[in-house]
């Protein structure tokens, strides 16, 4: 199809219409775009008039900052001029997580329509998305925004995923968590692995959720006890002390972020203190690293470095973030485990100075929670990341170590359908003695014809480190085969590093088995993921 003239595109609308010739000629453009299969190539987009178009929001469709292993400042340019909501969008982390209960554009549009006050709720981002957010709040609102338009800027999941308690589903937000109980943890790397990865299992019978495979699960973890009895220590305490009705351990534990330290604790810090100290704990509020230290600064770290400020502790937990949920990629299906979800969690534990560091939800799952202890946790619908509608497709998955995680769900709700499908499977992880997730699984998933490939790299076993992406590489014959016929490719892991590897290998098989130059080959992945058949789940 070629683009037509002006003539024909504003005979599509009459002459008659209530409209000017230029409304005449943006709403025509619109039909013949949204009618023609696909789109029609070379369309020339026409910006709608002020008084027909209305808001322009954040849409992943025009979104070139849509990259999350991009940086900031880089995602700010490409955004710079344009309205408001794809600025907020810009400065997201742009993993889609759903963390926030909202997609990075979603999230966007809710803050630039007004239906979403708060602009601390992307976890992935953090600090540094919560101070761009804060630089560009400004202009919400400064060329006259509409109302809050409550339908316009629905989360992510739809109903389920409602920002707003009074319209929130038990279970289906972060706004309305139900209790589930932690029932089994077992260690997944064997003994001499360099990680500790754990499969644990809830018990969904008393909670009344259920899910499909590609949804996350989220929780309401616990801070460590013994790192808040610090704190309290640190502020000359005592833990009895009443906040808000609570005590001050139980507000440090189950209400406020202890990591990383925010800004406004920043800010507290420089109107107790003066001098030189003022002065650094100003710099640091604005995002400065006067010492080189900043990014290392949780919130003891703080209290330390600003040893002998002792704030009242009212105003202290004041100037702290409120503690999010986690999310985690859903590893079962409710299928094949009926009343129960599981996850694959890598527990983070590191070293700054001399002090031990512990990851909050990780290491609550992996070892501080006891068996039968009961959690806050909801649901979180996946937003474009699902298996496809017709169960004879073909499916690539793509899952470095807890990568595998939604593909073991995705095998498991496959060979309970018994879907006709072929699946294909990367897997690679450190080394294949210790840290093979599920190993016995697959390798029973393949014998029952479910698992019709699997391709594995192991980057510690061998003089030379191996990962997925050079698999692909090395089976990109059979790949681009798949590939023509119709499969569907999925991700999952590392937004940073793995994922734009992956892509790029994506990228270089498409170009070299399917005989397109590199900018075709890009083209075709770009169609990919517009017709949902490249869908990822990073973080």
């Amino acid at each position: 199809m070629t683009m037509q003239s002006a003539t024909p595109i504003l005979s599509l609308i009459p002459d008659s219409a209530p409209f000017s010739a230029e409304q005449r000629m943006w709403l025509s453009g619109f039909f013949s775009a949204a009618l023609a299969p696909g789109g029609a190539p070379g369309a020339v987009a026409v910006d709608a008039p002020a008084d027909i178009a209305g808001p322009a929001l954040a849409s992943n469709d025009e979104a070139p900052w849509h990259d999350p292993s991009m940086a900031l400042d880089a995602r700010m340019q490409l955004a710079e001029g344009r309205p408001i909501a794809p600025r907020l969008m810009a400065a997201m982390a742009q993993q889609d997580c759903g963390q926030c209960g909202y997609s990075c554009a979603d999230y966007a549009n809710a803050l630039a329509l007004k239906s979403e006050e708060r602009l601390n709720l992307c976890v992935p981002g953090g600090k540094e998305t919560l101070r761009m957010l804060k630089a560009l709040s400004p202009d919400i609102g400064a060329a006259g925004a509409p109302a809050p338009d409550k339908a316009a800027a629905k989360p992510a999941g739809g109903d389920h995923g409602s920002a707003t308690p009074s319209g929130a589903v038990p279970g289906r937000s972060r706004e309305a968590p139900v209790e589930a109980r932690l029932v089994a943890r077992k260690r997944l790397n064997a003994e001499g692995s360099e990680k500790e990865t754990f499969h644990v299992e809830f018990d969904l019978s008393e909670s009344g959720l259920d899910y499909v495979v590609g949804d996350a699960f989220g929780l309401l973890a616990r801070n460590d006890l013994g790192l808040v009895d610090q704190i309290i220590a640190m502020l000359g305490a005592s833990h009895v002390t009443e906040i808000s009705g609570k005590t001050l351990r139980d507000v440090l534990i189950e209400d406020v972020s202890l990591a990383p330290a925010p800004d406004s604790l920043f800010e507290l810090m420089s109107f107790l203190t003066g001098g030189a100290q003022r002065a650094k704990a100003r710099a640091l509020a604005t995002g400065e690293d006067p010492d080189g230290d900043a990014a290392t600064l949780d919130v003891l770290a703080v209290l330390r470095k600003f040893a002998g400020v002792r704030p009242h502790p009212e105003a202290f937990v004041e100037a702290l973030e409120p503690l999010q949920p986690r999310l985690y990629s859903i590893s079962s299906s409710i299928k094949a485990n009926p009343g129960r979800v599981s996850l694959t969690v890598d527990a983070v534990r590191y070293v700054v100075g001399k002090r031990r560091r512990l990851g909050l939800a990780s290491t609550y799952l992996g070892d501080r929670a006891a068996l039968g202890e009961t959690m806050k946790v909801y649901v979180q619908r996946a937003h474009g990341f699902a298996l496809p509608a017709d169960p004879k497709t073909p499916v690539i998955m793509v899952g470095p170590g807890t990568g595998v995680a939604p593909f073991r769900a995705f095998l498991q709700d496959r060979w309970a359908d018994k879907a006709p499908g072929p699946n294909w499977l990367f897997y690679g992880h450190q080394r294949q003695a210790t840290d093979f997730f599920y190993a016995d699984e697959l390798a029973a998933m393949k014998k029952a014809g479910v698992l019709s490939r699997l391709s594995l790299a192991w980057s510690r076993d061998g003089a030379d480190k191996v990962y997925v992406q050079d698999r692909m590489r090395e089976n990109g014959m059979e790949l681009w085969r798949w590939l023509a016929e119709g499969a569907h490719f999925y991700i999952c892991g590392d937004a940073k590093r793995m994922a734009r590897d992956v892509e790029a290998a994506l990228v270089d098989v498409v170009a070299k088995y399917g005989a397109r130059s590199i900018d075709e080959a890009i083209s075709f992945v770009q169609g990919l993921k517009k017709s949902g058949r490249y869908q990822a789940d990073v973080y």
